[in-house]
């Protein structure tokens, strides 16, 4: 956790995690290696130099590498993972459930592991979700509509074929629905991470609890009117954070529009690790402050209240996890 200079303890989810493997000899085509170096980008550009990583060991860091820059330098008290398969650009997936498990071995009182689960597979795809939540005890699970599959490059949450998916979460007592909405990540295409159909199965499944990854940026104001106007939709922020310190005034701007119109409590901090990490990510949000202009337009200033509910309140309420009980034995 988080302690201020004040002695205040802050409880901390990192609620966009991955462990991927993007080594050379796992790449199937060039797109294997395009899509890391997309990443690669975002990590130096955005990060402070003494952050940034060697080329190496961001292709592969392994849950070791994990283990210690998350809980034990990251501040983290959990972390939420985030499967994104890939097989069409790597041998063995980028970040599968079972890749990801390998570091919930090591912390399982820390990691929350959340399966994956993509609708163009159809029954197959349902028996596969249902079996793997049998052996892991899924709360959560990833969509990626973005993702290649063949000659399909990516699909829509309006497809009908979706509308099983959401029975069978619903079914299998799965709430939690994190859904990749953020930048263009080549080769992947922009329309497919449109965020304009969430809201269709937010209406339909108000049951469900439908987490938009990135906030749909660049498409932030189309994200707040939506999450304005479907109260089971929350604001995962990773990549936004991430601006923090190389764009600290497109921060504030993208901060101050979630706030005013999706609020304190639906959204979830995110450092999208290893993009970005959330050790220098949570001391510059910790440290930082709207000025009156921007405090006026997010129609609330960043608070400590506020900065608790954001870094880990807002995402144990999702997850059930009893932060009263965790802090007394920290």
């Amino acid at each position: 956790m988080f302690v201020t200079d004040d002695g205040e303890k802050i409880f901390v989810i990192d609620g966009h995690v991955h462990l991927w493997d993007a080594r050379p000899e796992n790449r199937r085509n060039r797109y294997g290696e395009t899509f890391i170096d997309t990443f690669w980008n975002g990590h130096v550009g955005m990060s402070p130099p003494e952050a940034q990583w060697p080329r190496e060991r961001f292709d592969y860091y392994g849950p070791e590498f994990a283990a210690k820059d998350l809980f034990d330098d990251g501040y983290c008290d959990y972390v939420v993972m985030l499967p994104t398969y890939l097989y069409e650009f790597y041998n063995e997936g980028f970040n599968t459930t079972e890749q990801n498990a390998a570091l919930w071995e090591q912390r399982k009182d820390q990691v929350i592991l959340n399966g994956r689960c993509d609708p163009r597979d159809g029954k197959a795809g349902l028996e596969k979700l249902e079996a793997d939540h049998a052996q892991w005890g899924f709360n959560g699970v990833k969509l990626y509509t973005a993702e290649w599959k063949g000659v399909s490059k990516g699909y829509s949450l309006k497809d009908p074929f979706v509308t099983d998916v959401m029975e069978k979460l619903i079914k299998l007592g799965i709430k939690n629905v994190h859904i990749h909405k953020g930048p263009t990540i080549h080769p992947l295409n922009m329309d497919a991470f449109d965020v304009r159909d969430v809201d269709y199965v937010a209406t339909d499944f108000p049951d469900l609890n439908f987490i938009v990854d990135h906030c749909g940026m660049p498409r932030i104001e189309d994200f707040c009117f939506i999450a304005s106007q479907e109260p089971n939709v929350y604001g995962g922020l990773a990549l936004v954070p991430s601006f923090i310190y190389a764009r600290p005034k497109y921060f504030a701007r993208m901060m101050a529009d979630l706030l005013f119109f999706v609020g304190p409590d639906r959204l979830i901090f995110g450092s999208d690790y290893a993009i970005t990490h959330p050790k220098w990510i949570i001391e510059h949000f910790m440290a930082f402050e709207f000025d009156d202009e921007t405090a006026k337009e997010a129609g609330t200033e960043l608070t400590l209240e506020v900065k608790r509910k954001l870094l880990g309140l807002n995402c144990a309420k999702l997850y059930g996890i009893d932060v009263e009980g965790y802090m007394s034995k920290a």
